[in-house]
C-alpha cells in the first residue's frame, strides 16, 4: 500500500484565532495577529475559528516585545481597540505576529480541535476532512 504524503502547500498546524479577527485576517484587512508570547513557526498556517477552517496566511515574522501603548499606535495593522489589548495584556508584554498572503476559503472545513488547544491545532488526516478541500479559494 502507497504512503499519500502531504504536499509543500498544505500548512502542518493551524492558528486558532477569535472572531471578528480570523475574517479580518483572511479578509486581509488584519495584518498583525497579537499575542502574549513569540512564535518560531513562519510560513503558511491555516486560520482555524468556531471549529473551522476559514482560510489560511503566512507568518512572515514577529515584531516585540511591545506594551500596550506602543501597539496602540498601530492599531490600522491588528485592528485591537487600546481597552482590549489592555485587558488581554494584563502588564504583560505583547507580539505581533506578522502576516501575509491571505487566503479565504470559499467554504469552511469543519476541524476537530484537540481538548485544551487554546492556539495551535497540529493539522493531520484525523482531525480535517480531506486535503483536497482545504486548498479551495475565492
Amino acid at each position: 500500500m502507497e504512503k499519500k504524503e502531504k504536499t509543500e502547500d498544505e500548512p502542518k498546524y493551524g492558528l486558532i484565532i477569535k472572531e471578528p479577527y480570523a475574517s479580518m485576517i483572511v479578509n486581509g484587512e488584519k495584518k498583525w495577529e497579537i499575542r502574549t508570547r513569540k512564535t518560531k513557526k513562519r510560513g503558511e498556517i491555516y486560520i482555524i475559528t468556531n471549529g473551522k477552517i476559514i482560510g489560511k496566511a503566512k507568518i512572515r515574522d514577529v515584531k516585540g516585545p511591545f506594551t500596550v501603548e506602543e501597539l496602540a499606535k498601530h492599531e490600522n495593522k491588528h485592528k485591537v481597540k487600546k481597552e482590549i489589548l489592555e485587558k488581554y495584556a494584563k502588564k504583560r508584554k505583547l507580539y505581533a505576529w506578522i502576516l501575509e498572503e491571505p487566503v479565504k476559503f470559499n467554504t469552511p472545513i469543519k476541524i476537530k480541535t484537540p481538548r485544551g488547544a487554546i492556539v495551535w491545532v497540529k493539522i493531520n488526516k484525523k482531525n480535517h476532512n480531506t486535503s483536497t478541500k482545504l486548498n479551495k479559494k475565492i
